[in-house]
C-alpha cells in the first residue's frame, strides 16, 4: 500500500510553513504504519528535501554485492532516517566486488565510505559446494573450504590498505535442500558441514582485522524461514534471491550494524512500570492482582523483563520513570515473585506523579548522560507522544496493541546494539 495523497499534502504544508519536525514526525509516523519499499522511495525523496534542517548523523555505506539489492536501498535509507541518521549509499557494480576491491582507483575509495557491506552469497564465493557438491572428493571439498577464507582475506587486507571503512561481512548460507538430502547430517564432511567451517573461517578473519565484523546471514534466513526468505523466480528472471517479504527484514540488519558503527546508540532504557513491566495498575490492583509470571499473559511481562535483563547484561543501563504511588510500585518490584528485575537493576528511578519529560531530565542529569542518550519505553501511546514533542532528543519505542510483541520491539531496536 502507498503513502496517501494527504500524508504528501500534510509533509509538503510543514515544509512550506518552516515546520521541519512536525513533518519528520509525519513520515516517522508514516514508517511505523506502512514499512515497505513503495513508502521508502517516497519517504527518501521527501526528506531529501528537507534533511538539512534535522539534527540527522551522516553515513556513507558502500555496498559491494554478488546479487541484485537494489529494492533494498530505499528501505535501509528510509529506516535509517526516520532513526535519525543520513545515510548516503553507494551501489556496487552487480558481481564487480573483487574488481572493485583490489583497484586502488575504483569509485569503492574514491566515495570513502564510512561503511562497507559485503555481501556475497554460497554460490559465488563457493560455488562447487552450492551447486555439485555431490560430484566433489573429500579433496576437492578440502581445497574449496581453504580457497574461500583465503581469498577473503585477501579482499580484507586490501580494503583495509586503502581504506578506514568498518567491513561488515555477510556469512555464507546453508541451502534449503543439502544435495544429499538426509543423509547430509549424518557425516561430518557434509555440505552443510563444509559451509559451516568457511563460517567459522570468516568469524577468525574477523576477530584478526581492526574492524571488520560479521553479519550471520545464515542466522538471519533462519530466523525468519529458510523456506520462505528465498524467491527462486526472482532470482532466475532479476539475480534477486530474496522474497518480497523479506527485503525490509535485511535492511533492518543492516541497520543493527550502522547504528553503533556509528555511534548512534542509547546509554540508558527508561521504562513505565503499570502495562509495561507488569500487567496491570498496580495502585488499583494491588500486589496480587498485576499479570507477571511464566503464564499467559503475565508471561508477556515477564519476557520484556528478560529482554530488559539481557539489555542490563550488555552494559544498557535501567531506569524507572512512571506516574505511581511509590511505596506500591516498590512493594512490587521488591517482593512479587514474578519479578525477574529487582531495585538495585535500575540505575535511577523517578516514581512520582510528576511530568515524565521532567522526571526524565533527572534522570539523565542523575545518569550524567546526555538526554540524546535515554530510550523510553511506555505503553501508553499519549505518554509517547508527549515526551516526542518536549524532548525530541529522546528515543521513543512504539510498542504495539499487544503486550507478546514488547519484548521483540527492545530485542530488535538497533539503539542498544553494541560491537
Amino acid at each position: 500500500m502507498e503513502p496517501t495523497p494527504l500524508l504528501y499534502q500534510q509533509v509538503e504544508e510543514s515544509i512550506a510553513h518552516n515546520l521541519w519536525a512536525e513533518g519528520y514526525a509525519i513520515l516517522r509516523e508514516q514508517w511505523q504504519k506502512q514499512p515497505n519499499v513503495a513508502s521508502a522511495a517516497h519517504m527518501v525523496s521527501l526528506i531529501q528535501s528537507f534533511r538539512d534542517h534535522l539534527s540527522l548523523i551522516p553515513c556513507r555505506l558502500a555496498i559491494l554485492r554478488s546479487f541484485t539489492v537494489e529494492p533494498v536501498v530505499p528501505l535501509v535509507r528510509a529506516a535509517a532516517f526516520v532513526n535519525g541518521i543520513d545515510l548516503n549509499v553507494q551501489l556496487g557494480q552487480f558481481n564487480g566486488y573483487v574488481q572493485e576491491i583490489l583497484d586502488k582507483d575504483s569509485s569503492l575509495y574514491s566515495f570513502a565510505p564510512d561503511i562497507v557491506i559485503l555481501a556475497v552469497q554460497t554460490r559465488d564465493l563457493a560455488p562447487e559446494l552450492w551447486g555439485r557438491y555431490a560430484e566433489l572428493t573429500a579433496p576437492d571439498v578440502e581445497e574449496v573450504v581453504d580457497r574461500a577464507p583465503a581469498d577473503l582475506d585477501h579482499w580484507i587486507k586490501s580494503i583495509r590498505s586503502h581504506s578506514n571503512a568498518s567491513l561488515i561481512l555477510h556469512t555464507l548460507e546453508v541451502p534449503h535442500f543439502p544435495s544429499q538430502g538426509i543423509l547430509d547430517c549424518q557425516s561430518s564432511s557434509s555440505q552443510v558441514a563444509a559451509i559451516k567451517k568457511i563460517n567459522d573461517e570468516i568469524r577468525r578473519l574477523a576477530a584478526d582485522h581492526t574492524g571488520v565484523y560479521i553479519l550471520d546471514y545464515d542466522a538471519l534466513i533462519a530466523r525468519h524461514g529458510r523456506a520462505r526468505w528465498h524467491d527462486e523466480r526472482k532470482w532466475l528472471t532479476a539475480r534477486m534471491p530474496i522474497a518480497a517479504d523479506h527485503l525490509k527484514n535485511l535492511a533492518d540488519e543492516w541497520l543493527r550494524f550502522i547504528h553503533p558503527l556509528i555511534g548512534k546508540t542509547c546509554k540508558a532504557l527508561v521504562t513505565d512500570l503499570d502495562n509495561t513491566l507488569w500487567g496491570g495498575i498496580i495502585g488499583e490492583d494491588g500486589m496480587e492482582g498485576i499479570s507477571l509470571g511464566v503464564e499467559y499473559p503475565g508471561a508477556a511481562y515477564q519476557a520484556v523483563q528478560r529482554a530488559m535483563l539481557d539489555l542490563y547484561q550488555r552494559g544498557i543501563l535501567l531506569a524507572v520513570c512512571s506516574k505511581n504511588n511509590l511505596a506500591d510500585a516498590m512493594e512490587a518490584l521488591e517482593n512479587h515473585p514474578g519479578m525477574l528485575l529487582k531495585p538495585e537493576h535500575f540505575a535511577a528511578c523517578r516514581i512520582n506523579w510528576n511530568d515524565k519529560a521532567v522526571n526524565l531530565r533527572e534522570i539523565a542529569t542523575e545518569l550524567n548522560i546526555g538526554v540524546d542518550s535515554l530510550a523510553f519505553l511506555d505503553d501508553n501511546p499519549v505518554e509517547r507522544e508527549r515526551i516526542r514533542s518536549d524532548l525530541p532528543e529522546v528515543t521513543v519505542l512504539d510498542l504495539p496493541d499487544d503486550p507478546m510483541e514488547f519484548a521483540r520491539v527492545l530485542r530488535q531496536n538497533p539503539v542498544f546494539e553494541r560491537l
